[in-house]
């Protein structure tokens, strides 16, 4: 009889393509991931993994078996969605991703909600950015994930999850009071080819977006400051030390040294909620997408 358990390891090893990844993704030790692995071979009965320079590779064997693997979770999925649909109610634990300004903005109202309609949901919030949080609802860590793209740039959407619009998030133009352009009522982003930017972390889809737009405007960035948070950004703008983009969902108090312009051909973000098309019949699942659909038109 296959472990469900070591199933769920040999997928994730297959996912992450090492020990560690898979460890990071299931939220153990790798030695716990090597103790798992080395179980499922002594059922199997032939070894599921070699060396390979300084980690290790699935042998076909492996290979067969991660696909079956992937394949006897997702029903494992179906089975639950389909337990939990008979009942008709939302119970048990719903695990949420979110990027920070959805923490802040949407999800307070959206949980408060589903608290209330549902009193034996329990839900789980971690801070994530879109692509990570996505990946962990691939993976089944999460059950949901907030994820954006933007009017000109679409983030990817793995073909495994469902999605949902949320709401359209309009972004401003933040520069410091004593900015050249700080009395107009409305700017373009080709009038900020001398200025110098603040932005999100590279490789983090927010800045390639970034770095994308002011290209297609004919401007090549000059990113002098890379921080993480939006408030972060608005002090450094405060301090005549660049502008920035930033969104009004989640914004909160601007510093009294900040001017937000809008920007006259509109830049906004596409604010939506994805979760595994083979989770679609759990009522907390659907619950949790009403409530949040709900709070978004309050935002």
């Amino acid at each position: 009889m296959l472990n469900l358990e070591r199933l769920r390891t040999l997928d994730a090893l297959a996912r992450h393509g090492s020990v560690s990844g898979a460890a990071e993704g299931l939220h153990v030790t790798t030695s716990a991931v090597s103790q798992q692995m080395a179980k499922l071979e002594r059922e199997i009965g032939q070894p599921l993994l070699a060396k390979n320079g300084r980690g290790v590779r699935l042998t076909d064997a492996g290979r067969l078996l991660a696909d079956h693997a992937a394949r006897i979770l997702s029903q494992v999925e179906l089975a639950q969605a389909d337990v939990e649909a008979q009942r008709g109610c939302a119970v048990g634990e719903l695990r949420i991703g979110a990027f920070p300004t959805a923490m802040r903005g949407l999800l307070p109202g959206a949980l408060t909600a589903l608290r209330a309609a549902h009193p034996e949901l329990r839900s789980f919030v971690r801070e994530q950015e879109p692509e990570e949080s996505m990946a962990a609802v691939v993976r089944g860590d999460l059950d949901l994930a907030l994820a954006i793209d933007w009017h000109n740039k679409r983030m990817p959407v793995p073909a495994e999850l469902t999605r949902a619009h949320l709401l359209e998030d309009s972004c401003d133009i933040a520069v410091p009071t004593g900015h050249r352009l700080a009395d107009r009522d409305r700017i373009s982003l080709a009038e900020f080819a001398e200025d110098d930017w603040i932005s999100w972390n590279e490789g983090q889809f927010c800045h390639e977006w970034l770095v994308y737009t002011l290209r297609g405007t004919g401007i090549e960035p000059r990113i002098a400051h890379i921080a993480e948070e939006h408030h972060t950004q608005l002090a450094f703008v405060e301090a005549a030390l660049g502008v920035c983009v930033t969104p009004r969902l989640g914004r909160g108090p601007v510093p009294a040294g900040v001017r937000l312009l809008p920007v006259c051909d509109a830049v906004r973000r596409h604010v939506y909620v994805v979760w595994r098309a083979d989770a679609d019949r759990r009522p907390s699942i659907r619950a949790a997408v009403e409530a949040l659909q709900v709070a978004a038109l309050n935002v």
